[in-house]
């Protein structure tokens, strides 16, 4: 395993792949990321224990969502027990991803407890189907100290297990390891992760804008709602999808599965 360095323009690259795959398996990766949301939204019906579960299994249902994804670039139709992938290894996997796991609980709760203390007593949120919302409670919600806290801690925390459930599952590397070498490979490609980022920005940004239209030439609101769902839906399944392009270029592994980019090895 080694870090692999490349230009900021494969971040467009990693969406464009994110997408293409998406279409070749599209109801197979809607449906995973389905099952997976299904499966919180039953957790959290549990008191306070139900989401730390789901908090705990977020890198084990993010494995499952990449090793889908492998299956559908090699051709093949990913099946429902790919998104368990994650807690199917040997046990030593298995022990390392629950505890990488429960280190993204507590890395959630930290930056939650941030956001609280930073927050003071935050503005109420904003009701964007109440007639009356202004610029001024807009811009009075966006720029509570709270979230804008939480955001900037967010951060690291996100680098750090952006690439750490595919190294521990499918590197074997230690869940300490793999934090320190997803946030050094999400550093050192700051640019082309930058890109990624603006990339899948513009895509929300275009298909909410034609959402928007599709509602006003049919019906306002009520048409809308009625394919707003599956489109976030398919949206968050694309954006998942592409994660797996992020790591494989990231790490260079023996059998490289996506197309090969030029970088430099570090």
């Amino acid at each position: 395993m080694k870090l692999h360095l490349v230009p900021a323009r494969v971040g467009l690259h990693w969406v464009k792949l994110g997408v293409k795959t998406f279409f070749r398996q599209p109801l197979a990766m809607s449906g995973l990321f389905f099952m997976f949301m299904a499966t919180v939204s039953v957790l959290s019906l549990i008191p306070l224990l139900g989401t730390v579960i789901s908090l705990v299994l977020v890198p084990a249902a993010t494995l499952g969502l990449m090793a889908a994804t492998r299956e559908a670039v090699q051709g093949r139709f990913p099946m429902p027990s790919a998104l368990i992938s994650g807690l199917r290894g040997k046990p030593v996997q298995t022990r390392n991803m629950l505890i990488l796991g429960a280190l993204y609980a507590a890395g959630l709760l930290l930056v939650l407890g941030v956001a609280t203390l930073f927050g003071g007593e935050a503005p109420p949120p904003v009701d964007p189907n109440a007639a009356d919302v202004t610029a001024e409670m807009v811009r009075a919600s966006l720029a509570n100290q709270g979230l804008l806290a939480g955001l900037v801690i967010y951060l690291p925390v996100l680098m750090a297990f952006w690439h750490a459930p595919a190294l521990v599952h499918w590197h074997g590397v230690s869940p300490g390891k793999s934090l320190f070498f997803s946030f050094m490979a999400c550093w050192g490609n700051k640019g082309a992760m930058l890109f990624y980022t603006l990339g899948w920005v513009g895509v929300f940004m275009l298909v909410g804008l034609f959402m928007s239209l599709l509602g006003a030439l049919f019906g306002g609101a009520g048409a809308l709602n009625i394919v707003l769902y599956p489109a976030v839906l398919f949206m968050a399944s694309m954006f998942h999808t592409s994660i797996y392009f992020t790591f494989v270029d990231s790490f260079d592994p023996a059998e490289r599965l996506a197309p090969t980019t030029t970088g430099e090895d570090a």
